[in-house]
C-alpha cells in the first residue's frame, strides 16, 4: 500500500491497531527528519524511538542485534509495529529486523530520500551486508505500507537527489523511455514523475514478489554498479548507490551492443545523459579483478555464471544473460576510458 500525505488518516488507523509503535531512525534522519515526522502527528504516547548509526558500513548483523535488543528491552510483542524512517539502509535493515523478530512483526517504511522512495522502500526486499557483499543476507517481506512525504526532498542535498535520478533514468531504458528526460528543476524533481516511478516499481514487484522473472529487469546497471559500490565502500571511500547504478548502466549498454545488437546510438545517447546529469568519477585505480571477484558472488548468478540484465532496444530488457569475464573486463575498460576522456568532457 502506497500512502501519501493526504492518506495520513489511514496511517493513523494502522498504528492504532498495534500494541506498541517503534520508530527506527539513523543519526541523520533523527537530526533532519524528525520535525517532518512530528508534523504529520503519528506519534503516540507509547511510541519508542530507536536510533542506529548512519551509513552503509553499519548495515550489518551487529546493528540488527542492536535493534532486536531495543525491541526486547521495551517489551515489543507480535502485535508491535516498527516504522522505518530513512533511506535505503534504514528501510532495508529495519524491514529485515522486523521480519525476523518473533518470526515477524509488522513494519512500515517512510523513505526520506528520493532513491528510497522510488526504489529501496517499495517491493519487499530487506537485508544486510555480509562479509563485504551487499545485501547478501535478507528476506522478501512486504511492509504494511510505504508512506511518501515529498517534504523530505526539500531538505536533501543535490547529490542525494541525483542518486535517485539515476534509478528513474534506469526505468527509461527498461520500461518507459519518457523517464530518460527526467531532470532536476530548481533542485527538485516533479512529484508527478516520482509517483509514476513508484507505480512502475510497485507494479513490477507485486507481479513478481520474489524475483523469479520480470522483476529481474530492475537490476539493469546493477551488476557492475554493485561491484563498484562494494569495492569503494570497502576501501572507506564515499559513493552513493544511485551514482554506481549510473556508472553501471554504461557497461551494460556496451554489453547490450555485443550480445543483443543494441543500436550504438542509444549508448551514445546515454553518454550524453551521464555527462549532463551525473558526477564524473575517476575509476582508473579500481582493480578489474577485484570487481570480478565481487561479481562472482552476485545474487543473480546461477551455476557460477555471471548474469546481466541487458536491453535489445529501449523498453526491451532481457534478463539472465550470461556474460563471459573477458567481455565484462572490456566493458569496465570502456567505462573507465569514457570517464577519462578529457576531449569528450570538455566539449
Amino acid at each position: 500500500m502506497i500512502l501519501y500525505k493526504q492518506d495520513i488518516a489511514k496511517l493513523n488507523d494502522i498504528i492504532s491497531s498495534h500494541t506498541k509503535t517503534f520508530l527506527l531512525f539513523d543519526e541523520n534522519t533523527e537530526k533532519y527528519c524528525l520535525k517532518i515526522i512530528n508534523s504529520i502527528d503519528i506519534l503516540k504516547s507509547n511510541t519508542i524511538k530507536i536510533v542506529i548509526p548512519s551509513g552503509e558500513q553499519h548495515k550489518n548483523i551487529k546493528t540488527v542485534q542492536y535493534i532486536w535488543s531495543k525491541l526486547v528491552e521495551n517489551g515489543a510483542d507480535r502485535k508491535s509495529l516498527l516504522i522505518n524512517v530513512g533511506g535505503g539502509v534504514v528501510t532495508d535493515i529495519g524491514g529485515f529486523a522486523a521480519s525476523c523478530y518473533q518470526r515477524g512483526i509488522d513494519f512500515i517504511n517512510i523513505p526520506t530520500t528520493l532513491l528510497g522512495m522510488i526504489d529501496a522502500s517499495v517491493g519487499g526486499k530487506t537485508g544486510i551486508d555480509f562479509q563485504g557483499l551487499k545485501n547478501q543476507i535478507g528476506l522478501f517481506s512486504q511492509p504494511l505500507a510505504v508512506v511518501i512525504l515529498f517534504g523530505f526532498l526539500e531538505i536533501l542535498p543535490k547529490r542525494e537527489l541525483l542518486s535517485g535520478l539515476a534509478e528513474i533514468i534506469k526505468y527509461g531504458f527498461i520500461v518507459d523511455k519518457s523517464f530518460l528526460e527526467a531532470k532536476l528543476q530548481n533542485n527538485l524533481i516533479d512529484p508527478v514523475l516520482i509517483k509514476k516511478a513508484i507505480e512502475v516499481k510497485d507494479e513490477i514487484t507485486r507481479l513478481d514478489s520474489t524475483e523469479q522473472g520480470r522483476r529481474k529487469i530492475l537490476n539493469f546497471g546493477h551488476t557492475i554498479g554493485h561491484a563498484i559500490e562494494t569495492y569503494i565502500l570497502d576501501n572507506h571511500e564515499e559513493i552513493r548507490h544511485g551514482e554506481t547504478v549510473a556508472l553501471g548502466m554504461l557497461p551494460a549498454l556496451y554489453l547490450s551492443e555485443k550480445y543483443l545488437n543494441l543500436n550504438h546510438q542509444i549508448t551514445l545517447y546515454y553518454k550524453n545523459i551521464y555527462k549532463q546529469k551525473f558526477n564524473r568519477f575517476e575509476l582508473d585505480d579500481i582493480p578489474v579483478e577485484d570487481l570480478l571477484e565481487i561479481m562472482r558472488h552476485d545474487k543473480k548468478n546461477e551455476g557460477g555464471d555471471i548474469r546481466f540484465v541487458l536491453i535489445s532496444d529501449l523498453e526491451k530488457p532481457v534478463y539472465d544473460i550470461v556474460v563471459n569475464e573477458d567481455d565484462i573486463k572490456d566493458s569496465i575498460t570502456y567505462l573507465v576510458d569514457y570517464l577519462r576522456d578529457e576531449n569528450y568532457w570538455c566539449k
